[in-house]
């Protein structure tokens, strides 16, 4: 009998795995899907001679999670790469908002829109770095983070204290027209806060964007070489060399609960895999109360909010063979990792009020991966491996490109919005379909059935509205990763902090799990050797899992 069984092999299940793994716990993973990772996986399906990656691709806030250092998954054969540029954001008069891990890059393609905003930048940048550490640790620890979050205040206070409080709940709109006086710094903000279902107009959207701009600043946009499923494959190698299992084709239909507590899992196929500590689940919110758990074992009030979930939008995508490069009208696109498409800050609130109007946008906001300007190993000289998504919304009530795109997605539609999102990228690059040796369509209802957690498309496991964050994700007063059922822990992008590959909520869950088997000192023991195996500082810890 294992000590610990986790549902599902997503980049979350398999670092929670690694961590009850490294404290010496027997460990099985159970995944649904042929093979493990989640939404970090890669095939050669467009074409066989490109590699594309099936959902995401670049991993900013991995580079910055110290729980993914933590595991040095660079001793199990994991690389990153990085395109010459982190981001840009062309227009469709030839200018273009270019991101670097440069600085000096960065603010001379903001001057160029208007003098001044690169000095704009740097001091957006300078007060990054004087809160990022403690910001970090708040960040990727459960929820609320009293140590870290009393460290971060302190900081917060030196770095502009309630004015910068005032300044990250901002819209991101109204912290662009604040910070910069030209088009440039906005775009780059603004562009990074639509990589969640946030409008220009949402409070906290300007604080979601400056944190995604900075993390591009200073970790970039890094990709694993070789496709983004070597970051499962580093993940899956650490784990068995533990002793850990991992177990594909095995889909979980029941989490068994006696006297309270939950003492394994029902497969599908009927088997029973008992658990002897913990059962830590990788799943969706809704999946986890409203069909792995039965309603018996669950407060009344944690059904009843249930009921107020709010997923985040749906997702399509297009993956792209190309013939050769893009052919971007900005050269400045030509050597960035993404690319975001939008002709102007107000074409994004246009595109996110579509979407809140449920109609499927005509100008669709797209992001742009250049797979193989970031990883050569990608596709053969000369060519391209590429993708762009968009958003649409859950629930369909009309079609704003007048197509008659009903959220039906069959095969019709599918082609109908792929044509669509080719037709804004031609916008900035004139010529790009004649580029196109093979396309593959992911519209929302295959991207749920390539992984049960991207619900509709829902690719950050609910909302990042300000509504759902903290301590009202994934529910009011669930923000830690304990659940009603004891021994029971939910492991997902539905838990703080939230989507993103950092490995934060699988951490999370695995901590608690140790916290109630392990003594405190040994806790403190384990925190201390992880920091020396990372190089890190040795600052005295409080003893607790969670570094609180």
């Amino acid at each position: 009998m294992p000590d610990a069984v986790v549902i599902g092999a997503g980049p979350n299940g398999l670092v929670a795995a690694n961590l009850l793994a490294d404290a010496g716990w027997s460990v099985t993973v159970l995944e649904e899907q042929d093979e493990a990772g989640g939404a970090v996986r890669h095939d050669t399906g467009v074409d066989p001679d490109f590699v594309s990656d099936v959902f995401s691709s670049f991993y900013p806030l991995a580079a910055a999670s110290p729980i993914v250092a933590g595991l040095r998954l660079q001793d199990h054969g994991l690389r990153w790469t990085h395109a010459p540029h982190v981001l840009a954001h062309p227009l469709s008069d030839g200018r273009c908002a270019v991101l670097d891990r440069r600085i000096d890059v960065t603010a001379a393609s903001l001057d160029a829109f208007a003098p001044g905003d690169g000095a704009a930048w740097r001091r957006l940048d300078e007060i990054w770095r004087q809160v990022r550490e403690d910001l970090l640790q708040a960040l990727f620890t459960p929820f609320p983070p009293v140590r870290a979050g009393a460290r971060l205040a302190l900081r917060l206070r030196g770095a502009g204290g309630l004015r910068l409080a005032r300044s990250l709940l901002l819209p991101v709109r109204r912290m662009g027209e604040e910070e910069f006086r030209g088009e440039g710094g906005r775009l780059l903000l603004a562009g990074n806060a639509l990589h969640a279902d946030l409008a220009p107009e949402a409070a906290g959207s300007g604080g979601f964007g400056w944190l995604m701009s900075m993390l591009g600043q200073s970790y970039g946009f890094p990709v694993p070489v070789g496709g983004s499923g070597a970051l499962t494959a580093a993940l899956v190698r650490r784990l068995t060399a533990l002793g850990g299992t991992v177990r594909c084709g095995q889909r979980v239909g029941e989490i068994l609960v006696r006297d309270g507590r939950a003492v394994g899992v029902r497969t599908e196929g009927g088997e029973i895999v008992p658990a002897a500590r913990a059962v830590l689940a990788d799943v969706s919110v809704p999946a986890l109360y409203g069909e792995l758990v039965a309603p018996e074992h669950l407060p009344a009030q944690l059904l009843a909010d249930l009921r107020r979930f709010q997923w985040d939008f749906g997702t399509f995508k297009v993956d792209w063979a190309l013939d050769g490069p893009v052919p971007w009208q900005a050269e400045q696109a030509a050597r960035a990792g993404t690319v975001h498409l939008a002709d102007g800050v107000d074409e994004l609130t246009r595109f996110a009020a579509q979407i809140a109007m449920r109609q499927v946008p005509d100008r669709p906001f797209a992001l742009f991966g250049q797979m193989t300007t970031s990883d050569p190993s990608r596709s053969p000289v000369g060519t391209e491996s590429a993708w762009a998504y968009t958003h649409v919304p859950r629930e369909v009530a009309g079609d704003a490109g007048d197509e008659g795109l009903t959220g039906a997605w069959d095969a019709k539609e599918q082609e109908i919005m792929a044509d669509r999102v080719e037709r804004q990228v031609e916008r900035f690059a004139p010529g790009f379909r004649s580029r196109i040796r093979a396309r593959r369509i992911l519209a929302p209802p295959t991207l749920e059935s390539l992984d049960a957690n991207l619900r509709d498309g829902a690719i950050n496991g609910g909302t990042t509205a300000l509504h759902q964050q903290l301590f009202f994700r994934p529910l009011p007063g669930a923000g830690r990763p304990e659940t009603p059922v004891g021994g029971l822990y939910l492991a997902s992008a539905g838990a703080h902090p939230g989507g993103g590959v950092h490995g934060a909520p699988g951490a999370n869950a695995a901590r608690a799990a140790l916290r109630r088997h392990l003594p405190p000192g040994r806790f403190r023991m384990q925190r201390v050797l992880a920091r020396r195996d990372r190089g890190g500082t040795k600052r005295p810890h409080s003893g607790r899992p969670d570094g609180a």
